[in-house]
């Protein structure tokens, strides 16, 4: 009897021995299996990640593209009439200033010409004047010459080529802009009226003041405010250039007045734009 129990106890060890070998060697072969997936997991997951870096290269270079293709677009230079050509970037500037220019003068602008030389006329008029002297200070555009006339009561006394201190001011802040666009060419023309001057030691005639006030200024600019006195040019028209008959005492004053005729080159023409 006892003969019999042991061996089938040995036999149920055999069998279970038996049994956990068959599982042991199915699961190794399962664990090689998954380190094989692994591994070509792995080799897959690194070219599908180069495959990426490829692809985000290939997306940021399109994107660059795109964006200088919008930033050319905005500077395209584009056809104004008979005048000159600006960029979408210039004529949204341009727009802007015109929003803030006075509804009145706004409506006497026909065409893009005439609205380019008012955003530049209000421009400089706002980056010169002030609340004191704006009335005496009167800005017109032509094409791309800029021209600004300063009454002679706010430089001149009456005959005299001094210039009164209450225009250093104005002064300053023209040869600021002249300053910022180092191309231009700043012409300062003296006016007188009709009326003869009383001589002096330096002063025979209109022609004379006329003259020696466009020096006076020029100098002012150049010495004072250091201005580079190759974009400076002095030029006197004496009475020959009126703006209104000399018949008057009203009209005598609007003919006594010094011109600054800035000729910038056309980018710097179209700078003036910004405020």
């Amino acid at each position: 009897m006892n003969k019999a129990i042991a061996l089938t106890v040995l036999v149920a060890v055999a069998s279970t021995s038996c049994v956990s070998k068959k599982k042991y060697v199915a699961l190794e072969d399962d664990l090689n299996n998954t380190r094989s997936v692994l591994q070509k997991t792995t080799v897959e997951k690194e070219a599908l990640e180069d495959k990426f870096a490829r692809i985000e290269s290939r997306v940021a270079d399109y994107n660059a593209k795109i964006s200088s293709l919008t930033a050319e677009n905005d500077e395209k230079m584009v056809q104004v009439g008979d005048l000159a050509v600006m960029s979408n970037n210039t004529k949204e500037k341009m727009i802007a200033t015109l929003a803030k220019v006075d509804p009145e003068e706004l409506a006497k602008a026909r065409t893009l010409e005439d609205s380019i030389n008012l955003a530049i006329s209000y421009n400089l008029k706002k980056s010169i004047t002030d609340n004191s002297n704006s009335e005496d200070i009167d800005i017109n555009v032509d094409q791309t010459v800029v021209m600004i006339s300063v009454s002679d009561k706010l430089l001149f006394r009456s005959g005299s080529y001094q210039v009164n201190s209450k225009a250093y001011s104005l002064l300053q802040k023209l040869a600021d802009v002249i300053n910022s666009e180092p191309s231009m060419e700043v012409m300062v023309e003296g006016h007188t009226d009709s009326q003869k001057v009383k001589e002096g030691a330096y002063i025979r005639d209109n022609w004379e003041l006329s003259v020696q006030r466009s020096t006076a200024i020029i100098r002012l600019l150049q010495n004072k405010y250091k201005v580079d006195p190759k974009q400076l040019i002095a030029a006197g028209r004496g009475s020959a250039m009126p703006v209104a008959s000399n018949d008057t005492a009203e009209n005598r004053a609007r003919n006594r007045r010094t011109r600054i005729v800035i000729i910038p080159n056309l980018d710097k023409f179209f700078a003036l734009l910004e405020s």
